[in-house]
């Protein structure tokens, strides 16, 4: 890679990091975050001017104990505990000041990012786009982009930024010093004379810049190793939750040795890229501890000269090396804080990722046209579902669900049945096509899945989900657990639990059911909703549904296998095989 590449490269991530950044500076909390940060700068400057100050105290003090002066020595010693005592209350507000930026930074982050994950379905679509494009497509893990990452990132950067802003102020305020110390340096060259002024601080410059640079080449795997081990350490925390959230099946299966085998490969491979990680810091700290302790003696090789000359005394000679250490350790900064660099350079790359991956996203949906009919009725004309591939699946004339309507709608396992309810809800990204919706169709509609989803805690936040459950009074929630068959659970309301785990399929779906019961939608869509219960329940639960949406002169919607379920319908859409169509399937409308 040429140097332009490598400065164009460069500018897109510095870019990157910008439209990272700064949302927060421009946010609601803008004049909060400005104010932080104006402190955190400002206390960074204080303690720097303290160390200038403290570096002048050097000279004098030191110069007193070679003289054996007591009275100089012990004011400088007072002086000392006042210098040290701000430095301290300097250092105390500027971690705590500091630590409170990342921790604004970081819930500001996080809010705006699970406001973007949650909204317009966008965490449901990239678990889609995820499904088309492979497991290894970009974003794995938003759960940890989320809760760890963006924690990395505002720490890193504060840390960072205030490290490196601190690195410059304290390089210019002592270069001056050191090239004041330092004098010049004479010496004689093929028979010409050579003076070269401040010497001390050229020397410094050398030893830094080739220290950073090697210290890049040594460094720079560390990067990708960086990215790898998060992802590593994501996916097998994943994989753990997976095997709690599905014990029961795994432990009917007898699937322990499975899953043994494939967290043990997950965590393998987590160990071997952190060995790796390991061994890059090893070469790494040989490097820096070797730079670092060279420095030490380095400033006192090259000043001895002329202390034992007798052109500088003890306190100068400190003074210089004191300086020289400052401005050492502000060019030494890219040394020093490399494996913080490599590990915020992967963390921004992954948050960068998953920002894209919103940016892509947005760019790339493409859904049914969908409008608000007047006459109450849901519609389909000419609607198009394809699968995450590109695919076609399924292709629809006009259509029609009106209030009133018992619908059944039947085809084979995997022929796209529920990808059509989720085109009906409005989720499904690769629908084309026109959806009339009745005007209530948002505020009235529930779905009914084969496998419903319970929030843990109380079993009321459960039955209510997603409404907040004091909306309902406890007779009405206590009704709704009886209609559904669940009369077991009517004293159970204030129990915590995981209650996706704690109760059976059927229970979860007569607990689905309940819900339907409690809300009272007037389009109801029933996906194999009652597929884990017996015939009678079924059809006692079915007659009810069917009552609820009578009731609310709506229509009820279902999928479903069993022949028992057809006698509560009147109508049928069944998906027949129509290649003709340019799809796997065509829907096709008749009477039961």
């Amino acid at each position: 890679m040429t140097l332009t590449d490598k400065l164009r490269s460069f500018r897109v991530f510095a870019g990157k990091v910008g439209r990272l950044a700064l949302p927060y500076f421009n946010s609601d909390e803008k004049w909060r975050a400005r104010a932080l940060l104006a402190a955190i700068i400002a206390l960074n400057l204080g303690a720097v001017y303290m160390l200038v100050l403290i570096n002048e105290w050097n000279r004098l003090f030191y110069d007193a104990l070679q003289n054996k002066d007591a009275e100089v020595f012990w004011r400088e010693l007072g002086r000392f505990t006042w210098l040290a005592f701000g430095f301290i209350i300097i250092a105390v507000y500027r971690f705590y000041l500091t630590q409170l930026l990342e921790m604004r930074w970081r819930a500001w982050m996080t809010g705006h990012y699970l406001d973007r994950w949650l909204s317009n379905k966008a965490f449901y679509h990239l678990e889609l786009a995820r499904f088309a494009h492979g497991t290894d497509a970009p974003p794995d893990n938003p759960d940890q982009r989320i809760a760890e990452d963006m924690n990395l990132f505002t720490s890193y950067s504060v840390s960072l930024s205030m490290g490196l802003l601190n690195a410059v102020v304290t390089l210019v305020s002592f270069v001056g010093i050191l090239w004041t110390l330092s004098g010049s340096f004479a010496f004689s060259f093929n028979g010409s004379d050579y003076t070269i002024p401040g010497f001390m601080v050229w020397m410094a410059v050398l030893y830094c810049l080739l220290g950073s640079i090697a210290t890049h080449y040594i460094g720079r795997p560390q990067i990708a190793l960086n990215f790898r081990q998060q992802r590593y350490e994501a996916d097998f925390r994943h994989h753990l939750v997976r095997v709690r959230e599905y014990s029961e099946s795994i432990a009917l299966d007898k699937g322990e040795p499975v899953e043994r085998q494939q967290l043990g490969g997950r965590f393998t491979d987590l160990l071997a890229n952190y060995l790796k990680l390991i061994n890059a810091q090893k070469r790494l700290t040989w490097f820096t501890v070797g730079f670092g302790q060279a420095a030490v003696v380095f400033p006192f090789i090259v000043a001895a000269p002329r202390f034992f000359s007798g052109a500088i005394q003890l306190g100068q000679l400190i003074q210089i090396s004191s300086a020289f250490g400052r401005v050492q350790d502000s060019l030494s900064w890219f040394v020093d804080n490399y494996s913080a660099l490599a590990a915020w350079r992967a963390t921004t790359d992954r948050i960068t990722s998953f920002e894209e991956s919103f940016q892509t996203l947005q760019a790339a949906q493409e859904s049914a046209t969908t409008d608000t009919g007047t006459d109450g009725t849901l519609g389909l004309e000419d609607l198009r579902l394809a699968l995450p591939g590109g695919a076609a699946l399924l292709s629809t004339g006009g259509l029609k669900v009106s209030p009133g309507d018992r619908l059944l709608v039947r085809g084979p396992s995997g022929s796209g049945k529920s990808t059509l309810f989720r085109a009906l809800a409005g989720i499904w990204p690769w629908a084309r096509g026109l959806l009339h919706r009745p005007a209530d169709f948002d505020t009235r509609a529930m779905f009914l899945p084969q496998r419903p989803y319970f929030p843990n805690g109380s079993l009321r936040d459960a039955l209510a989900y997603p409404e907040p459950a004091g909306r309902h009074s406890d007779a009405e929630l206590q009704q709704a657990l009886r209609e559904s068959l669940l009369p077991d659970l009517t004293n159970r309301l204030d129990d915590h639990d995981s209650w996706g785990q704690k109760l059976s399929g059927g229970e979860q779906q007569r607990l689905a059911i309940a819900r339907a019961l409690l809300k009272k939608p007037r389009w109801l869509f029933v996906d194999e909703a009652t597929s884990a219960l017996d015939e009678a329940a079924e059809a006692t639960l079915y007659a009810r549904l069917q009552a609820l949406v009578k009731e609310s002169d709506g229509a009820l919607i279902s999928i479903a296998h069993r022949p028992a379920v057809a006698a509560f319908h009147s109508q049928q859409w069944t998906f027949t095989p129509d290649d003709a169509a340019g799809a796997r399937y065509r829907l096709v409308p008749s009477v039961t």
